[in-house]
């Protein structure tokens, strides 16, 4: 018997996507945020949820303590003070998949103006500006967002999200432990939002970004989002 084919996914319009999207808490992105890290088997939801707030606080508290020493909350003057070069090219070398900004060691930053082009159109489409605000923030998002990939590799001995370890088996006093890649994500989040004073978690770009490549592709994750933060977490 042939099945049936699949119903599309709806296309929702950027402006109420990013208007529910900045609703949501902090806190219950965390699903989503572990959605993709390799160990997410190895946490519950209330490990997931604690783990989360954790991250948020080491990111929040990293930033708040760089604009203490450095006397400036702005990303990109931030990043030349801490003898960073940031970089402002078309689009990626590897064009296989959508980046929007990355941080290449000892000290590059990396922000694609083709992602920072198309987010400025989608700023013309109702309820964006109203919900995102200044659409100069989305730069400084992309780059605070690297900067603190870049303090947690100078600061890798200290940062909770290095420093934080996940027991993968033990055989008597042997044990493997691994680092939890979505907390470097995550914290890299509180920082941007720390650092920037947006009132929405960053996550809202994940989707708002994607928009301006495909539509279809951003409206199958704002649906993936908004499911993730309205199930209630298993105690």
């Amino acid at each position: 018997m042939p099945q049936a084919a699949q119903e599309p996914f709806g296309i929702y319009p950027v402006g109420e996507i990013v208007e529910n999207l900045c609703k949501i808490d902090d806190a219950a992105w965390a699903r989503y945020a572990f959605l993709r890290e390799p160990l997410n088997g190895k946490f519950n939801d209330p490990q997931r949820l604690e783990l989360t707030r954790k991250a948020l606080a080491c990111g929040s508290e990293i930033a708040a303590g760089c604009v203490r020493q450095h006397g400036t909350s702005d990303p990109a003057l931030l990043a030349q003070r801490l003898q960073l070069m940031v970089a402002y090219p078309a689009t990626p070398q590897n064009l296989d998949r959508v980046l929007f900004a990355e941080y290449r060691e000892p000290n590059l930053i990396r922000v694609y103006m083709d992602c920072l082009n198309r987010a400025e159109k989608l700023f013309c489409e109702p309820g964006v500006a109203a919900a995102l605000g200044d659409g100069g923030q989305i730069k400084n998002l992309l780059i605070a967002h690297e900067l603190y990939h870049h303090l947690e590799k100078q600061l890798e001995k200290e940062v909770w999200t290095r420093a934080y370890r996940v027991t993968l088996w033990k055989l008597g006093p042997i044990r493997n432990r691994s680092t939890v890649s979505a907390l470097s994500e995550i914290a890299a989040m509180g920082f941007s939002k720390e650092l920037t004073g947006v009132p929405y978690s960053p996550y809202v770009l994940d989707a708002f970004l994607v928009y301006g490549y495909s539509p279809q592709i951003a409206s199958e994750l704002y649906e993936e989002m908004m499911r993730f933060a309205k199930e209630p977490y298993e105690s």
